[in-house]
């Protein structure tokens, strides 16, 4: 048969208050653990933030607005956009733009590959692929010129495409520019 040994209670350091149970505190690791805390919530706030000035897609930080200098071409886009979400490159047509009652455009490759084109409204009269590109012919309307370009991006990173007014007369230069946009997952 086994021996007893006596045991003794455990005694706490910190005294009992209304016979509770005593916990103790450590009020140097209390004020880190809230200086922590204050530090994440200031990080949260700022990613809340920068998400709703659209930092990271969908807000009036993420679209930007270009133009040729002699306002042939205008075109509203979104820099920052998500992976296979939908979104518009939207192209405002100046009266320079028309020749012969057409507008001629020319885009890269780029809108097609990685922003992933679904569609152009309204829909060109003639279309022609080459040259790293496509090249759009459009009527020209009474009221204001307009082409949309409906794209999924089918490529998470930056991707840079241009676009090129076309013009009948060799002599004349081409307004041309190039934009970026940056796909993120």
């Amino acid at each position: 048969m086994p021996t007893e040994t006596p045991t003794k209670p455990v005694e706490d350091s910190i005294a009992k208050v209304n016979d509770d149970i005593a916990v103790g505190e450590d009020l140097e690791f209390q004020r880190r653990w809230w200086k922590f805390e204050r530090g994440v919530w200031v990080v949260l706030s700022i990613l809340v933030l920068l998400d709703v000035i659209g930092v990271f897609g969908r807000g009036p930080l993420s679209t930007a607005h270009r133009q040729t200098p002699d306002g042939a071409l205008r075109v509203q886009y979104d820099w920052v956009d998500r992976f296979q979400t939908p979104s518009n490159i939207t192209l405002h047509f100046g009266p320079q733009a028309v020749h012969n009652g057409t507008i001629r455009l020319w885009v890269s490759d780029e809108v097609v590959k990685a922003l992933g084109n679904q569609r152009v409204s309204p829909q060109p009269v003639q279309s022609i692929t080459g040259n790293g590109g496509v090249q759009y012919t459009f009527a020209a309307t009474d009221k204001p010129n307009s082409v949309e370009f409906a794209l999924q991006p089918s490529i998470v990173g930056e991707t840079h495409f241009s676009l090129r007014l076309l013009s009948d007369d060799p002599s004349q230069p081409q307004e041309a520019f190039t934009a970026g946009v940056f796909v993120m997952p």
